[in-house]
């Protein structure tokens, strides 16, 4: 209402000047909102240009507190049960505070609600709702809040969360409808990322199946190929362990071929049992078999201890489950690291069957020149028979007619025993056909199988199960009768356990190296009594000393049991005395 006294020539300036001040605050709005469009396409461009996943989660939480104005943003991965967070980004808080402050949120309280219910979610105080459980010690303050989803392909990736809008002020309408179209942006640029992520992951995997099929076809040593399948599969996954297991054929056990990683020495060379172990499960389902925590599942044997400081790991079969499994790969990460996800356990589950099938072209291959060989040596053993022998056979028969007239004595003897020569010669020739002929025994016949078998038969009796280790190609390296004499000590040593030791366990070790084949047995028991019967002990020692080896018994390792060590030198290996003449003259 206008004044009676002010003059009326004034009041339509009155209106013009409120009017002007109205369109001014209008005009100044429309700048902020269009500064606030480009900031907003800025931000959205500038999260879009990102290809590596980190960078872009780093990059949206910066750019979404900048375009609200917040102290302290954060951006949390829900993890793969969909309640937790599997991750957490933040910006605003310092990598001394947050030590301080402990460990990161797992998504309970205020930022649980997010994760429970999808939806934008703005508060002016925190502390005054419902969810609020408080905050951690050394953690800075916080009042205002506006959190809203992530989406990626229409599954919730994670929640944005801005805190402290500077200045006092309280998120508003308009924040939360800025923040939401940034998060849509932001799902676009993280399913990019992911995208180019995986493809990358791929070519890394396909790269790592041409090296195994090039070393397997290539026809390098045995473990060669097994080595690559391990160091690749540790490497992509960013493991700290990694292990290949093969089926030891006559048994239902794997031995760890090859390992590499944290304490790799301390898993090269046993022998699991197919059932109740990680590895054994995934090779007898032909599927993949994942644990939380390697060193808190019952399927991984306490003993020896060899997961100290490892956590998440999955254990994927080297072929596919229709009885083409030809092996287990187990990776292993740090404590404390992500759980293997479905896409990287799939990914590595596709190296191991490529692996398979390289592996199948390679023995075919092999197959082929083994074939080719025999073929050969039964057309070397027929030509031998039907030419060599007929013939040196009538020469025999020749020679020994002409004996007949030969008349001095000394020349008839040395006739006869030209006769006697050749026959030596035809049996010599005999069996070294033989030989030819002769394939090479069952597999299962094999030093390895062999005591995997005793330690298998013994379990009963001895009311425990001895951890079994094998090192080196004993197969190859270890003659037939020295075998005997390991596999017969070995069941003497079983024995003594279980009727004297009253242990509760037990480990075996056998190794190979080119020099020697020894044979470990421990057990914590109540050791070798004096006085006590050695007729055992004396056998032992005896085959040992035929071999030209040696056997020692000593008490256990932790003061409790007895440690019985029995080692033989292998035909051929060089003596340790003649490094020293082998060189030479030093100053030559």
């Amino acid at each position: 209402m206008v004044d009676p006294g002010t003059p009326r020539a004034e009041v339509p300036q009155l209106r013009l000047d409120d009017l002007l001040d109205e369109l001014q605050a209008r005009i100044d709005a429309a700048r902020g909102a269009q500064r606030r469009v480009y900031s907003l396409l800025e931000a959205v461009l500038s999260v879009g240009r990102e290809l590596d996943l980190e960078q872009v989660l780093h990059s949206v939480v910066e750019v979404a507190t900048t375009l609200v104005d917040a102290e302290y943003g954060a951006l949390g991965v829900i993890g793969p049960d969909g309640r937790t967070l599997s991750a957490f980004h933040t910006v605003g808080v310092t990598e001394e505070q947050i030590a301080e402050i402990g460990s990161l949120p797992e998504g309970h309280g205020i930022l649980g609600e997010v994760i429970r219910h999808p939806e934008p979610l703005r508060l002016e105080k925190i502390s005054q709702h419902p969810a609020t459980n408080g905050f951690p010690p050394h953690h800075p303050p916080m009042n205002s809040f506006l959190g809203v989803p992530v989406r990626v392909r229409d599954q919730v990736f994670g929640n944005l969360y801005l805190t402290e809008k500077r200045g006092g002020a309280q998120f508003d309408a308009e924040d939360e409808s800025v923040l939401s179209t940034l998060a849509v942006a932001a799902g676009v640029a993280i399913d990019n990322a992911r995208l180019y992520e995986e493809s990358r992951l791929r070519e890394r995997w396909l790269r790592a199946n041409a090296e195994i099929t090039h070393s397997l076809m290539s026809g390098g040593a045995y473990d060669e190929p097994l080595q690559l399948i391990a160091e690749r599969a540790g490497g992509i996954t960013a493991s700290a362990l990694a292990a290949v297991a093969t089926p030891m054929k006559g048994t239902e056990s794997l031995s760890v071929e090859i390992a590499v990683g944290m304490d790799a020495d301390a898993h090269q060379g046993l022998v699991l049992p197919l059932s109740g172990t990680l590895m054994g499960l995934a090779f007898s389902a032909g599927a993949p078999v994942a644990t939380e925590d390697v060193n808190s599942d019952a399927r991984i044997s306490p003993e020896p201890p060899r997961f100290d400081g490892l956590g998440p790991g999955v254990a994927v079969p080297i072929g596919t489950g229709d009885g083409g499994v030809r092996g287990v790969v187990l990776v292993v990460r740090e404590s404390g690291r992500p759980v293997f996800s479905e896409q990287e356990t799939e990914m590595l589950r596709g190296f191991g069957a490529q692996a398979a099938v390289a592996m199948e072209l390679a023995e075919r291959r092999l197959d082929a020149e083994r074939m080719a060989v025999l073929q050969d040596r039964d057309r070397i053993a027929r030509d031998l028979h039907d030419l060599a022998i007929q013939r040196l056979f009538a020469t025999g028969m020749t020679l020994q007619s002409a004996g007949r007239f030969i008349d001095h004595p000394e020349a008839a003897a040395r006739v006869l025993r030209a006769v006697d020569d050749l026959d030596e010669t035809i049996k010599m020739i005999r069996s070294a056909i033989f030989g030819l002929r002769t394939r090479a025994g069952a597999a299962d016949s094999g030093l390895r199988a062999r005591v995997v078998r005793v330690v298998g038969e013994r379990t009963p009796v001895l009311g425990l199960t001895p951890r079994v280790r094998i090192e080196g190609l004993l197969d190859t390296d270890v003659p037939p009768d020295i075998a005997d004499h390991v596999v017969a000590v070995l069941s003497e040593a079983l024995t003594n356990i279980a009727r004297h030791a009253r242990a509760d366990r037990a480990r075996v070790v056998v190794a190979a190296d080119g020099r020697e084949v020894s044979l470990t047995v421990e057990d914590n028991g109540v050791g070798i009594p004096e006085g006590g019967r050695r007729s055992g002990l004396k056998n032992m020692a005896e085959r040992a000393e035929q071999l030209g080896g040696r056997l020692d018994v000593t008490g256990g390792p932790d003061g409790t049991g007895a440690k019985l060590s029995w080692r033989v030198p292998l035909p051929g290996a060089p003596d340790p005395g003649d490094s020293g003449r082998r060189g030479g003259d030093p100053g030559s």
